[in-house]
């Protein structure tokens, strides 16, 4: 950072008001200091006065006159003092607005950031299922299942899967809900023949009204993965591969969502130091952690996030900052209500409010 862009970082503003405090402090101390040792010369001149009779009378006087316009500097400093407190509070208020406001807009915009990464990636995923459920491979399994049918269409989705690492794997449904060819066989060997007849990604695929269409499943640990968290998306397979057409089955594919979403919480552009006092959460409607920085709570905890700013907004809590974003989907992906949030505590050297030094520098001096 250059120096001119370090003297136009908002946080000068405090940096100018701590000096400014020093300054005043040392300045209102110095004034207190000097005024004390006058009205102590004050005090001597009077005694040294009383002490020489009628002939020290006049000197008497100036030596009083002296001492009470000692007593209206300390007055004059004390007010200062206060003014100096009053405007300095002031100043610390606006300069702190002012910070607080656009750090937690830095935050909302990362959020954000974070979110539309994380929308445009699974727009993918939708097209992705759409396309592959129009293979001949996929069709033709689904249409007349046999052996020669269902190790084919394995074939052909390894294939898939050796190009697309995003994913766990790809299943053909028939239309009763049984798994009659997956992708990985040898390494989910559970999955073929089992039914997924009662999940909702397969009925909801099974409604859609046409090759357009698509359905998609929270984020949840899929047992026949080995309990692996997926993001299921899902769409009717149909005879002749025709959008129209007669729904014969359905394709599932399971994107592996651990690595991916770790990867975009992990990829957010902060500094080490921010970093360490941030985290970064992925939420889905209802607030349930999705995906954290820190890798707790991933799929068991909720954050309790305030949307009362609106779909994109920021708040304190504490000494939190918390900046967040509702997803505004991509192309023909709407989204699913999910958050982008980043949560950042206070730097631990934050300064202490202006005034506060102010006084601190006063006393100091006074002493």
């Amino acid at each position: 950072m250059s120096a001119e862009e370090a003297s136009l970082r908002p946080e000068r503003i405090l940096d100018l008001s701590e000096r400014l405090s020093v300054v005043a402090g040392q300045k209102i101390g110095e004034i207190s200091t000097v005024n004390r040792a006058a009205k102590m010369l004050a005090i001597n001149a009077l005694i040294v006065a009383a002490r020489a009779g009628e002939a020290g009378k006049g000197f008497a006087i100036v030596a009083e006159e002296f001492k009470k316009i000692s007593t209206q500097i300390d007055e004059v400093a004390g007010a200062l003092e206060s003014q100096v407190r009053a405007d300095l509070d002031e100043l610390t208020a606006i300069g702190g607005a002012i910070l607080s406001h656009l750090r937690g807009q830095r935050l909302a915009d990362l959020a954000l950031n974070a979110i539309e990464i994380i929308d445009r990636n699974l727009y993918e995923r939708t097209c992705d299922v759409r396309w592959w459920a129009t293979d001949s491979a996929v069709v033709d399994c689904a249409m007349a299942p046999s052996r020669e049918a269902a190790d084919y269409a394995s074939q052909r989705l390894k294939v898939i899967l050796d190009a697309y690492t995003v994913y766990l794997d790809l299943w053909i449904c028939d239309a009763a809900g049984r798994v009659i060819a997956s992708g990985r066989p040898d390494k989910y060997r559970g999955v073929q023949g089992a039914s997924v007849a009662n999940a909702t990604w397969f009925q909801e695929a099974l409604r859609t009204k046409s090759g357009d269409d698509f359905a998609v499943a929270d984020i949840a640990r899929q047992r026949l993965l080995d309990e692996a968290p997926v993001a299921t998306y899902a769409t009717a397979i149909r005879e002749g591969g025709q959008a129209k057409g007669k729904v014969i089955g359905v394709l599932g594919v399971h994107f592996d969502w651990r690595p991916q979403a770790q990867a975009i919480v992990d990829g957010v552009r902060m500094t080490d130091e921010e970093k360490a006092r941030s985290r970064v959460l992925l939420l889905d409607q209802n607030h349930r952690i999705l995906a954290a920085s820190d890798g707790q709570g991933v799929l068991t905890d909720s954050f309790k996030l305030d949307t009362s700013h609106g779909t994109m907004g920021s708040y304190a809590q504490g000494d939190r900052t918390i900046g967040y974003a509702l997803t505004p989907g991509y192309e023909t992906y709407k989204g699913l209500g999910w958050y982008g949030c980043l949560v950042q505590r206070q730097a631990v050297d934050a300064p202490l409010p202006v005034a506060e030094r102010v006084v601190d520098n006063v006393l100091r001096l006074k002493a």
